[in-house]
């Protein structure tokens, strides 16, 4: 009987001690619930994806914003979310307190660039692969690829020439990816870079698809041409190797580079940071350029303010014969502020992605771990208590620097992009080429942006380039000889 006893107490005592650690976890939930940011984590597992996808994102965002504050909690693309659209939260989340929240992706498009990839990492490794990837775009190096990077935007611009119509954010991407190939691995042998091209294309239809392995699908496709690319990466990374080549281009850095352990990098890891590279090189700043030219074309008094800063460029270099310095692009100031304000409406990178490591407060608000938050960079650019009337294109704007942590078109912190250099430089020698040598006109709708994911005009912006076969002068401005006026559809 007593050991009945005994048992019976054991049992209670238990049920009791359970009972409790259950009303208490309980009560910890709705204190954490009690904390959170006010928002809707609307449907059970959709959440808000589908009010996202089915209206314009900055409607979305702003309505979020104007409701709830600039800190809410939503539910979007399966992952419990907190965003957040003022500088001193943008600031918190990727520089002060960034240790607290890593960078984070879904795992469908890790395994298309590759998980050891830059921007996927923190810590020791993220810290060595940047300095590497800055290494190959420092100014010193950039400066020795103008004349290059030169000649690969004016043989793209030549090859539109004719009055044919075009899709100017395909031809954008096209011109990128060039830059990229010539950034990583300098003079790189044609097969091996038709190779590199043809795969890569595929990895990017699938980038943003349905990641779904059924065969024939875009990301099942986009998956095999990943592994193509990184056999194809691993034969020029052998031959530059039997070659003992000591090329001054990111993948030299990348072959050359030791820790402090004196390991150097695996194929692997080295053919993730390239397909990385070239994925951050092409699309935004393809959609960027795109932007500029349909902004220079919406304003011909802003296209002439720009073309008369280019020309007196134009004829310092013979009237094109010679190549642009460094020098010359680093004195563009209409044409930088131009790239600027392009930046700021467009606003390329809308947000970023984070993930909190461990329960993290912020202004009184609870962001629990494991939750991903959002600076959301498209609000803060169109804020107007940051800049006034927002949605007007405004070059005064950068007369002076904006407010700390209001313009981030490259992010900020230790994870902004380390090649927005290399890309304002392309915009710049683009513009240059641009205004000084062609006419272009927009086809069709004159409005309207698509995402995919990235911002562009409507349909990709279908545009007819003309090229100036025969230039004359006439009040300051270049006549066309076998192109219709510039004019507007």
């Amino acid at each position: 009987m007593e050991k009945f006893e005994v048992i019976l107490c054991i049992i209670t005592l238990l049920l009791t001690l359970t009972s409790y650690l259950f009303r208490r976890k309980k009560k910890g939930e709705a204190c954490k619930r009690e904390r959170l940011p006010p928002g809707s984590m609307g449907w059970p597992y959709i959440g808000e994806t589908l009010q996202l996808y089915s209206q314009d994102p900055n409607v979305f965002f702003a309505n979020k914003v104007k409701r709830y504050g600039e800190i809410y909690k939503t539910h979007l693309l399966g992952c419990a979310c907190v965003m957040v659209a003022s500088p001193e939260a943008s600031r918190f989340v990727l520089v002060t307190q960034a240790h607290l929240f890593k960078p984070t992706y879904p795992a469908s498009k890790e395994n298309l660039i590759g998980k050891s990839a830059i921007f996927f990492h923190q810590g020791d490794y993220h810290t060595r692969l940047r300095k590497l990837v800055q290494s190959s775009l420092s100014p010193k190096a950039l400066r020795a690829l103008v004349a290059s990077i030169e000649d690969i935007i004016a043989s793209a611009l030549n090859s539109l020439a004719g009055g044919h119509v075009i899709t100017t954010f395909h031809e954008m991407k096209k011109l990128s990816f060039e830059v990229g190939i010539l950034l990583i691995f300098g003079q790189l042998e044609a097969h091996h870079k038709e190779e590199l091209k043809k795969n890569y294309t595929i990895v990017d239809r699938g980038y943003n698809s349905f990641p779904t392995k059924l065969p024939g699908s875009l990301y099942r496709k986009a998956l095999l041409a990943r592994n193509q690319l990184s056999k194809i990466l691993n034969e020029i990374i052998y031959e530059r190797k039997e070659k003992k080549s000591s090329q001054k281009d990111l993948l030299g850095s990348l072959l050359s580079s030791k820790d402090d352990k004196g390991e150097i990098l695996s194929e692997g890891q080295i053919a993730d940071n390239i397909i990385g590279v070239l994925f951050a090189a092409q699309d935004t700043t393809a959609s960027a350029m795109t932007w500029i030219l349909k902004y220079l074309y919406d304003d011909p008094q802003r296209l002439e303010t720009v073309k008369a800063e280019q020309e007196v460029i134009y004829k310092a270099n013979e009237v094109g014969n010679l190549h642009l310095t460094w020098a010359q692009t680093r004195n563009m100031p209409i044409t930088h502020k131009v790239i600027l304000e392009s930046l700021r409406m467009a606003s390329i990178i809308s947000f970023t992605f984070r993930e909190a490591v461990v329960d993290v407060e912020y202004n009184g608000y609870l962001i629990p771990k494991g939750w991903k938050i959002m600076p959301l960079f498209r609000n803060m650019h169109h804020n107007p208590q940051f800049f006034n009337d927002p949605q007007k294109f405004n070059l005064s704007r950068f007369e002076v620097a904006p407010k700390p942590n209001t313009f981030m078109p490259f992010g900020s912190g230790l994870h902004a992009c380390p090649g927005n250099e290399l890309a304002k430089l392309e915009m710049l020698i683009l513009t240059h080429h641009l205004v000084t040598k062609f006419r272009w006109e927009v086809v069709g709708p004159q409005s309207g942006t698509q995402y995919g994911p990235f911002p562009v005009p409507l349909h990709g912006l279908p545009t007819k380039f003309w090229k100036e076969s025969t230039t004359y002068r006439q009040h300051g401005r270049f006549l066309i000889k076998d192109a219709p006026p510039f004019s507007r559809t």
